[in-house]
């Protein structure tokens, strides 16, 4: 059986990390399942002996928290998806709390963490690129320091995340934006809820004086990693927000390298992106931040 930790403050828990590797876990609805799926198939799992300990994070008070600045917010560690649902966050985070009513069922919202889902750094992750539409970094803590790094940079890849072994993400900083500032959230699955998603749209638009003058679109579920449509971001800079849906284009999407796979075909998963994206801006132009 692997060690099991549950330290009850942050110093202990960066502590244990700095002594040696640990499986961290929050909420356990990625770990557990992987876990359990990993053992009828006859490979090594949770409890295998080779394992790293566990390092249960749940009891660290200090990580539970949602924090307000004038100049941003910060989002603990062990904030839940139904958390951010009935938070009081203004209307930048409505794409936020359209992901989280995504992620699962009730029981899943109410353990998982967004930190969680973003460590577990699966293409599909509906917490990704909702995230990433709001110029998220995440704050890495190790005993002596921490360091904080743009949520784009911090995902590697398909289950690969630039968190180093003696590492704990403690934070989620998301920048405060212009007053008025809102963003949206679509997903395209098989059926309505509890499903992985084909294709998955997040976006955020700053008006000011009648024209964008900030836009921020990123697609998941079609790239080993959620992306950022800089191209068409910065195409929108300075247009009047009514005309943004019509100037989506089909090489705005070129950077997605989405797969072939049961779910849907590549070309499926990009016209289906295109289509988002488009529904997404438009949703914004009529005040609809949380568009389903």
């Amino acid at each position: 059986m692997s060690a099991y930790r549950r330290p009850a403050g942050l110093n202990d828990a960066l502590g244990r990390l700095s002594a040696e590797p640990h499986r961290i876990i929050a909420g356990g609805t990625d770990v557990f399942p992987a876990a359990a799926a990993a053992v009828g198939w006859g490979r090594p799992g949770i409890d295998h002996p080779g394992r790293a300990p566990i390092l249960d994070i749940t009891a660290i008070e200090a990580l539970s928290h949602i924090r307000r600045f004038p100049d941003r917010v910060e989002i603990g560690a062990l904030v839940t998806w139904t958390e951010a649902i009935e938070s009081d966050l203004p209307a930048w985070f409505d794409g936020v709390r359209q992901a989280a009513r995504e992620v699962g069922g009730r029981q899943i919202q109410n353990r998982g963490t967004l930190a969680g889902n973003l460590c577990n750094a699966s293409p599909a992750a509906d917490g990704v690129p909702a995230l990433l539409a709001l110029d998220a970094r995440v704050r890495l803590r190790r005993r002596g320091g921490s360091r904080d790094v743009p949520l784009e940079s911090f995902i590697t890849g398909n289950r690969r995340t630039c968190l180093r072994p003696e590492e704990l993400m403690t934070t989620i900083v998301i920048p405060s934006p212009a007053p008025g500032a809102r963003s949206t959230f679509l997903k395209l699955g098989a059926r309505r809820y509890l499903v992985i998603s084909i294709a998955m749209v997040a976006a955020g638009l700053e008006v000011r004086d009648g024209r964008i003058r900030g836009a921020r679109i990123a697609v998941g579920a079609c790239s080993e990693v959620a992306r950022r449509l800089t191209r068409l971001e910065a195409r929108l800079e300075g247009t009047r927000p009514e005309d943004a849906p019509g100037g989506v284009r089909e090489e705005d999407f070129a950077s997605l390298s989405p797969l072939n796979d049961v779910r849907a075909s590549a070309a499926y998963r990009r016209h289906g992106a295109r289509v988002l994206v488009t529904r997404a801006l438009g949703a914004l132009v009529h005040g609809e931040g949380a568009a389903r």
